[in-house]
């Protein structure tokens, strides 16, 4: 069984884990916000991942080989993240990173994939960056941001599109996403009946919360990372507003219902992969079966990182089956063989001039119990 650090390493100690981790022959790679801002869900993601990466190791690993994930803590930060992918890459025993978060920070690490000639997979983020055009290196798991944000909106906009607004991060995350909304907008000939950009670093919903009070739209979109929402829906509400509001998949981690508190009740929140108490779905239920042995309660975010495990073995094993051993090569065209590979209930398909994997969104809401229902 191998161990997720949460703390980031330095370029001698991740050479002494490796060389020290005899029995882990196949290393993949990961800098993700294991503090900071979406340290919560970041915790819940790696715990699904850990989940199905501990049970194929118990069962011997891929062809008698075990993997290890090395994972360095970037907080959340572009800067850091870049300087961790680099460190990464430049052990050749290394043959995929896995798992990273934020779309600014995936956008960052394009150029050293491609440097590196590394596959990255399962980013968990759904910029639209990421799949068009293809990115030779990435492999997407889940579906893009523009997507949900089309599905919430249609939602929110079926007793009038001009009842909904729209508020977003200002970044390329919140830019990327903010796309998919304005598209049912002007489809419908329509305009948001509040429309704001909110401060990334510094989030003030002031202004915002003034123009909701005004306009009184039925339904808000808030696009961005826990910490923003979660400061927005409590700007709103403490305004006296009962708007109901909506926030992407990158929210949807038991930590977020957790920061939201009393104001939890009825967000709505888009998913991008299958209902965690839908056991009717293979994956669900192996997910299920594994955690109650854990004693590991099962949020959408635990059931992303165990989505995205279970590409990284189907790949790994493709490309150990395909060739001695498994190089960042022979992994990349090993993903890129993939046609309709089940990965419980769900297929995935790759090819080279296609890297996008699922189109998978759905809805959910939080109900009084603090839980994610459909």
């Amino acid at each position: 069984m191998f161990n997720i650090s949460l703390r980031s390493l330095g370029l001698g100690v991740l050479a002494a884990l490796i060389m020290g981790s005899a029995s882990a022959q196949i290393h993949i790679g990961q800098t993700s916000g294991f503090t900071g801002p979406v340290a919560a869900s970041v915790k819940e993601i790696n715990a699904g991942a850990k989940l199905y990466l501990d049970h194929v190791n118990e069962g011997g690993g891929v062809n008698g080989q075990r993997i290890e994930l090395v994972s360095l803590d970037d907080k959340f930060e572009v800067k850091l993240a870049v300087e961790n992918a680099k460190k990464l890459i430049a052990d050749t025993k290394i043959v995929a990173l896995f798992l990273n978060r934020g779309t600014p920070h995936a956008q960052a690490l394009i150029p050293l994939l491609a440097e590196g000639k590394i596959p990255l997979i399962a980013p968990s983020t759904g910029a639209m960056v990421l799949h068009d055009p293809v990115q030779p290196y990435i492999f997407n798991v889940r579906a893009t941001y523009q997507r949900e944000a089309e599905k919430v909106i249609r939602h929110l906009g079926l007793a009038g599109l001009n009842s909904v607004g729209v508020l977003y991060v200002d970044d390329s995350f919140g830019e990327d996403a903010v796309k998919g909304a304005l598209k049912v907008f002007r489809e419908a000939k329509e305009t948001p009946a509040v429309f704001a950009k909110i401060d990334r670093v510094k989030p003030d919903y002031k202004t915002a919360v003034a123009s909701i009070l005004k306009a009184k739209p039925l339904g808000i979109l808030i696009v961005g990372s826990q910490g923003s929402v979660v400061t927005g829906v409590r700007a709103i509400r403490e305004a006296g507003s009962e708007v109901t509001i909506a926030t992407l998949s990158n929210n949807a981690a038991g930590g977020f219902i957790d920061a939201l508190k009393e104001n939890a009740r009825g967000i709505i929140v888009s998913q991008v992969f299958p209902s965690e108490k839908a056991l009717r779905v293979a994956l669900i239920a192996e997910a299920a079966r594994l955690a109650k042995v854990r004693e590991l309660q099962l949020t959408p975010a635990v059931i992303e990182g165990y989505a995205g495990a279970k590409v990284l073995v189907a790949g790994l094993r493709k490309a150990s089956k395909d060739s001695k051993e498994v190089t960042r090569a022979s992994l990349k065209r090993a993903l890129e063989g993939f046609e309709r590979v089940d990965i419980g209930g769900l297929e995935i398909s790759y090819s080279p001039t296609d890297h996008s994997g699922l189109d998978f969104a759905d809805l959910s809401y939080i109900d009084a119990e603090g839980s994610f229902r459909r």
